[in-house]
């Protein structure tokens, strides 16, 4: 039983709390009926709490001894990966969480308590519009029992709140109709209360069991709806059905901008959310004007990571059979290639929530994720396993260079195995030496010598294997290496920055020089690498 809510508990919270709310997602995903059907609160939730632990553990070494430091980064995590109403309005109930314990000293129940307290009402500032019957209302509860306690006893304090949030949880459809004629609670509320369930279990080292969802008397329950799977960002969690798009950015501005920019929003639709730590702030609202949305943040600020979605635009259904491929690239040319065999690209040093959408807009069940660059692969591994949390199987190739990725799609076989296909991929892929040219950006001693900044740089398989001061030279000349070592095939990617007439120029030396490779010679259009080479 713990006495003091410590760093370390916050830290065991937070990944007790995404835990919970993973095994629970598709349930949640089934309540969210409020006002008019979709099914995405449970996945908004759990992407929003796992950027919050992400921001714990990037932070791990300055990650602070305090709880307030800790819900400090947990807050800011949740802002910055918020998705719809219920990611938006967990993060600043976590924000008003932190600003309670923030340089407060041991934190026992009445601090707990007044922590609770904070954070509701941080929640009901954030919405434009409160709403009772949702998640604002079963975080009032939770603080207002806790705060009535009186007790200074942690796990006195949490029990109270998470049975008081329970309690209100099963009163939502009496404040909701829509919620009443579904036969369901608040879906953002029953998130709030598997959060709340955690922290007893953290506080009392005693597994909880959360209560089952209520069902309005009279009512059929859903048990088992068919759920359509949008992405991430099509979500309809509240709000008028007179507005027909979503619209959601980050922030910079000041303030007093912020307050303007409210203003006009609220003049333009409903469901607005404006949130942040100053100087960022997430902002999100339901509009039929998506360009004065956003003409709005721009002149408040700067806006960025926009997302539009149609509410109509409605994805098919998931083909637990179907067969998919993500890859990760960067120019146009590339872009092209690879939807051209099949594949979604997702632009160059995507985030796990980016890569997560891309694997569901493919609807299919089972989805191969090529991830082209060695410092992608962790982000492609995070992504796989939170598809797995909804029922798709992701496996990932490590590729290192999108020649490999051409490899790899060009063996894919729907008639095979998935597993089988997977490794052909990867055999494939592994099979296809990989190499690129560019210029040092600085002064630097390689395997081959110093290079000076203007060289050009041959890396063959991310080793500088030759230094030249010729772009087409030194593309000849690693050309003749690579082949030396045997090859049937070479593939040409010419970059943004490649010369006219290199690919001619290349061709021909191969033609001369090695007669008997096949050759390819695509426009890429990659920055930073005029020419990326495979040889098969």
């Amino acid at each position: 039983m713990l006495e003091t809510f410590d760093a370390e508990a916050v830290r065991r919270w937070c990944a007790a709390g995404l835990e919970s709310l993973r095994q629970h997602q598709q349930e949640i995903d089934r309540l969210n009926v409020y006002p008019v059907p979709d099914g995405d609160t449970g996945t908004n939730l759990v992407l929003t709490v796992a950027s919050a632990q992400q921001a714990i553990a990037n932070d791990a070494v300055n990650g602070g001894d305090h709880s307030g430091e800790v819900l400090r980064l947990m807050s800011r995590g949740a802002l910055l990966g918020a998705r719809g109403n219920s990611g938006v309005i967990v993060s600043q109930l976590l924000r008003g969480m932190a600003d309670a314990l923030t340089g407060a000293g041991s934190v026992r129940g009445r601090a707990l308590a007044g922590a609770l307290g904070e954070a509701a009402a941080a929640a009901r500032a954030a919405v434009a519009k409160p709403v009772e019957g949702t998640i604002l209302t079963v975080a009032s509860a939770a603080a207002e029992e806790a705060s009535a306690t009186g007790s200074d006893e942690l796990d006195v304090v949490a029990r109270s709140a998470a049975g008081a949030a329970a309690r209100a949880l099963a009163r939502t459809p009496e404040q909701l109709p829509a919620l009443a004629r579904a036969g369901v609670v608040d879906a953002g509320g029953r998130g709030f209360c598997l959060l709340l369930d955690a922290l007893v279990a953290v506080v009392t080292g005693q597994e909880v069991d959360p209560a089952p969802i209520a069902v309005v008397p009279g009512q059929k329950a859903r048990s088992a709806p068919i759920t359509v799977h949008r992405p991430v960002s099509a979500v309809r969690e509240s709000g008028s059905p007179e507005y027909g798009y979503e619209v959601q950015y980050l922030l910079d501005a000041d303030p007093a901008a912020v307050e303007r920019l409210k203003s006009t929003l609220a003049g333009l639709g409903d469901s607005l959310v404006v949130v942040g730590d100053p100087p960022t702030w997430n902002v999100h609202v339901h509009v039929n004007d998506i360009g004065a949305a956003i003409e709005a943040g721009v002149e408040a600020g700067r806006p960025h990571r926009i997302t539009v979605t149609r509410f109509e635009d409605q994805a098919p259904p998931l083909d637990p059979d179907g067969r998919g491929a993500v890859v990760v690239a960067a120019g146009p040319g590339l872009v092209e290639l690879f939807a051209g065999e099949g594949a979604r690209v997702v632009a160059g040093n995507p985030s796990t929530a980016e890569l997560l959408d891309a694997v569901r807009a493919t609807r299919a069940g089972r989805v191969v994720v090529l991830p082209d660059d060695p410092d992608t692969q962790a982000v492609a591994g995070a992504a796989a396993r939170e598809a797995q949390v909804e029922g798709v199987r992701v496996s990932v190739v490590p590729t290192r260079s999108p020649v490999q990725a051409l490899a790899a799609l060009a063996v894919r076989d729907a008639g095979r195995g998935f597993e089988d296909d997977v490794i052909a991929m990867a055999e494939a892929a592994g099979a296809c030496r990989y190499a690129e040219v560019c210029y040092a950006s600085r002064e630097a001693l390689t395997m081959v010598g110093r290079c000076r900044p203007g060289d050009v740089l041959a890396l063959v398989e991310d080793e500088v294997h030759l230094i030249g001061t010729d772009l087409a030279q030194t593309c000849r000349d690693l050309l003749d290496r690579m082949l030396g070592g045997g090859g049937e095939l070479a593939t040409l990617l010419l970059g943004a920055d490649a010369p006219p007439g290199l690919g001619d120029d290349l061709s021909e030396h191969l033609a001369q020089r090695w007669p008997f490779v096949e050759v390819q010679v695509y426009d890429g259009g990659q920055p930073t690498y005029p020419l990326l080479v495979g040889i098969e």
